[in-house]
């Protein structure tokens, strides 16, 4: 076991039950690592809980603690245990026993993230776009986010399930598709296997066809009206409607797998489930809600009322699922949604990577699930919100004529950044320069986002996340370019290289003991869903590694051949470590940069 805090924990309780009895055998121990090397490698907090249980007969957290002390059974792996402070107690594994933990680590493939005792299917919705409209730097944090957390829970051996719910349905598709048949271009393809001239039109075009046919729309009421009664035929399966409406969604597949390839973004198109997939279902959705009670009418709509939602008046907050006019409503297909990935893709958990606006529909959607039965309690529901992007003015991200960025500029100009830096940086690097900035330039990217606390907004800056300093990913990266380099100064090759790992040095210590960490924080992230504390955590490693280096020579002429080989397995154990763990925020790595 590479991680000693479960059996810390374990020993702690056995010591608190064979002292206290049964009655305290739920305490946690609160065992965390250590934040100063002066209090050991691992702290528990238990004593000052646990003392203000027993009452003041049994003296202060500092007696206490020394009683837990007197009465622990830790294995030879640790020294002593001490007291500090007010009663904390202090725990420090021994050298011999850190080198052998890193080796444990080097020799496992999963560098100590365990598999998942009880593994579940996951179903995951990200992303979602809308089909004939450019993908705009607002898709990023979904996208990103729910890629990462998707890599992170299948890397733990979880079944993902990724459920790209896409807007593909609607009174704007009507919208569209009379203006495009009647206004602009009657002779389009309809579909790839038909004219030529299909093949000329791109995502650009639709995206300006949709806001010229939005201004079209809006002209007069005739114009409404056509464009109701082309969404009447095509949900009627009107032959020519329909082929326009797939090939639009043809042109926005092509597009959407070009976006997440240059991004490095495991969706496909087999996992688009967007809204016209859930539309044939809504009717049978209206029926069971209606059959269960939960829906019920409310000026000619048919609404949900959920206990505890009011709004400004203090009246019950309505979810509407369907419309007067007998039109349904995003709600209605996010309970087709629900019902389709608990009952068919047997879903034991659903998350939803959806921006922070969408809080109280998603906790109105989650409560009327559990309160009906269409989701038990073996079912987690978890919604991920996440902020805005931000200029750095702090107002939202636009471009310098107002315009939304469009993410396909976004990923163009962090590849010129990055490469253009690479070539200042280091000029023999120019024929790779491009291939290398496009590695780079994407981590930037996707880091800046990952590494920030999601629920907040975040600024966006191409300095800071191009920085070869600070908590980005040039410098992780940067980290990992350093240990090629020592392998290559040494004419080794790092895939195949094999040594036993020695700990004497302070900083050889504290890298030994961060790389321990990395199987408990891709836990954390997988239970909080919380990216940005994997990136601390690469950040706290890269951080410790280049002060190692900085004090610990690797190939110096005076370093001992055994300390010599200690330090380069060490190296490769940090190289090995970062990797995989950039590899779960979606991030590739350079051997040169």
């Amino acid at each position: 076991m590479t991680d000693l805090t479960q059996p810390i924990e374990s020993a702690l309780r056995d010591a608190v039950v064979s002292l206290f009895g049964d009655a305290f055998a739920d305490l946690d121990p609160l065992v965390q690592p250590a934040n100063n090397p002066k209090f050991g490698d691992y702290q528990a907090n238990v004593a000052m809980p646990l003392a203000k249980r027993l009452g003041k007969d049994a003296g202060s957290p500092r007696d206490v603690a020394q009683q837990l002390i007197d009465a622990l059974k830790l294995d030879d792996r640790f020294d002593t245990p001490t007291i500090a402070g007010p009663g904390f107690i202090n725990l420090t594994i021994k050298p011999e026993a850190l080198g052998t933990i890193a080796d444990a680590l080097l020799a496992d493939g999963r560098l100590g993230v365990a598999i998942a005792d009880d593994p579940q299917t996951v179903v995951i919705d990200y992303s979602s776009p809308n089909v004939a409209k450019e993908m705009h730097v607002g898709h990023l944090r979904s996208t990103v986010i729910g890629d990462a957390l998707a890599r992170v829970l299948s890397f733990q051996g979880h079944s993902v399930v990724a459920q790209n719910h896409v807007g593909d349905w609607g009174t704007q598709f009507g919208m569209l598709i009379a203006y495009l048949r009647l206004k602009m271009h009657s002779d389009i393809v309809t579909s790839r296997t038909g004219a030529a001239s299909g093949d000329n039109f791109e995502i650009g075009d639709f995206n300006r066809f949709y806001k010229e046919s939005k201004v079209w729309f809006d002209e007069s009421e005739e114009h409404k009206e056509i464009a109701r009664d082309q969404v009447v035929k095509l949900q009627a399966g009107d032959e020519a409607a329909i082929a326009l409406w797939r090939f639009l969604r043809e042109i926005s597949q092509d597009y959407f797998d070009g976006i997440y390839h240059r991004l490095g973004i495991r969706l496909t198109t087999d996992d688009i489930c967007g809204e016209s997939f859930y539309n044939p279902k809504l009717p049978g959705v209206i029926d069971r809600l209606q059959a269960d009670g939960a829906a019920v009418e409310s000026e000619g709509a048919l609404v949900v009322f959920v206990d505890g939602y009011t709004d400004r008046d203090d009246k019950p907050l309505p979810m509407i699922v369907r419309k007067s006019d007998g039109g349904y409503l995003y709600a209605t297909t996010d309970f087709a949604a629900a019902q389709h990935r608990i009952e068919t893709l047997k879903g034991d958990r659903l998350i939803y990577v959806v921006g922070s606006p969408q809080r109280q529909h998603f906790e109105m959607l989650f409560a009327t699930l559990r309160k009906y039965g269409w989701a038990d309690e073996s079912v987690r529901l978890d919604y991920v919100p996440f902020g805005s992007v931000l200029g750095e003015d702090g107002k939202m991200f636009k471009t310098r004529s107002g315009e939304t960025v469009r993410l396909v500029d976004l990923i163009d100009e962090a590849e010129q950044r990055a490469a253009a830096a690479v070539k200042a940086k280091n000029p023999d690097l120019a024929d790779d320069a491009e291939a290398i900035g496009k590695v780079v330039g994407i981590g930037a990217l996707k880091y800046a986002d990952l590494s920030s606390d999601r629920v907040k907004d975040y600024k966006f800056s191409w300095d800071r996340m191009l920085a070869l300093e600070g908590n980005t990913a040039p410098y992780l990266i940067n980290a990992y370019v350093r240990v090629c380099s020592i392998f290559r100064k040494a004419e080794l090759d790092m895939a195949d290289y094999s040594a036993s790992i020695e700990v004497g040095h302070d900083n050889e210590k504290a890298l030994v003991l961060k790389l321990m960490q990395f199987g408990p924080t891709v836990g954390a992230v997988a239970e909080s869903l919380e990216p940005h504390r994997l990136c601390n955590y690469l950040y706290d490693l890269a951080s410790a590694f280049h002060k190692f280096y900085e004090h610990c020579p690797v190939l110096r002429s005076d370093v001992a051949p055994d300390v010599r080989g200690s330090r380069l397995a060490l190296c490769k154990l940090v190289a090995g470590t970062l990797e995989q763990g950039l590899d779960l925020l979606g991030i590739g790595v350079v051997e040169r940069m």
